[in-house]
């Protein structure tokens, strides 16, 4: 059993503890609030703009002379999938989440025979799929530095991850992130942004026609080809900052529920610690009455 001293320490180690917990989830919860504003404005831009290219695909008969993003290279060999994780811990399981649905699909595409290579994004992706995958990170990209994601962060990744398609072999290029649905849910999710799947107009019009209303006849000036050139890096640079700003609200939602639950296991373990300190120091004022009265009747 514990000795008095040692159950003091330790009550005043957990009540540091439960300041630090208590501190990290008002950090996280000041933090939220804008990073839910940011990911949820750039939802509608972001979804817009896949309809749009996907309506231009839907248009457009993959050949020679279609740009590389849109028709692929004709074979599905090899995948690459960009992880998009947090750069700090301390967020529950947020960050085990996305690798796990990534160990999934890369298990599955295995399974296929194709080969998967990993675009790390975020500091937290890489120890587990390094182990679990040896010699199939092929670059990684630091977002540690940056207090919020930024568009110029994502153009960059864009930009990389384009070269590398054209240049690295590359036949399919996946995004893995965390989709933020509120502070106790973030929905680990993997979608296809290379090539561009026409499939999005067909599901934006069926969509119309249940609301009743009619898709609209539209006129593209240059041609299909010629717009999709210059829309397809820009809608994959878009997608990629969409992940990141999900990724960050749920990473502070992930966190705050944690450190919530952090700070009330440790007033639940306090209140334990001081029952149990006062029973000790109750049983030990009593043994030394005890001896008082005992030598007190021996004279």
């Amino acid at each position: 059993m514990a000795s008095l001293k040692a159950l003091k320490l330790r009550i005043g180690s957990v009540k540091s503890t439960q300041k630090i917990t208590k501190a990290l989830n008002m950090v996280a919860a000041a933090k939220l609030r804008r990073a839910t504003q940011l990911a949820l404005a750039a939802r509608p831009y972001s979804t817009r703009m896949a309809e749009v290219v996907g309506s231009l695909a839907s248009r457009v008969t993959p050949g020679p002379q279609s740009p590389a993003l849109l028709a692929g290279t004709g074979k599905d060999d090899t995948h690459l999938i960009i992880v998009v994780t947090g750069d700090r811990g301390l967020a529950g399981a947020f960050n085990t989440n996305i690798v796990r649905n990534v160990r999934r699909k890369a298990d599955e595409l295995r399974a296929q025979g194709k080969t998967v290579l990993f675009y790390i994004v975020g500091r937290k992706g890489k120890p587990v799929l390094q182990r679990l995958f040896p010699k199939s990170i092929i670059a990684e990209f630091d977002t540690s530095q940056s207090r919020n994601p930024t568009y110029e962060e994502a153009r960059a990744i864009a930009k990389d991850i384009t070269d590398r398609f054209a240049a690295d072999g590359v036949d399919v290029v996946h995004l893995a992130y965390a989709m933020f649905r509120s502070t106790l849910v973030q929905e680990p999710v993997i979608d296809q942004i290379i090539p561009i799947a026409p499939s999005s107009a067909p599901e934006a019009a069926n969509d119309s026609a249940k609301a009743g209303v009619a898709p609209a006849a539209v006129e593209y000036e240059p041609d299909e080809e010629e717009i999709l050139t210059d829309l397809l890096p820009r809608n994959i640079a878009v997608q990629i900052y969409r992940a990141l700003l999900e990724n960050n609200a749920g990473f502070y939602g992930s966190q705050m529920t944690a450190m919530d639950n952090a700070t009330r296991n440790a007033g639940d373990m306090i209140n334990r610690l001081s029952i149990q300190y006062n029973r000790q120091r109750q049983a030990a004022i009593t043994t030394e009455l005890v001896e008082i009265i005992s030598g007190a009747e021996a004279l």
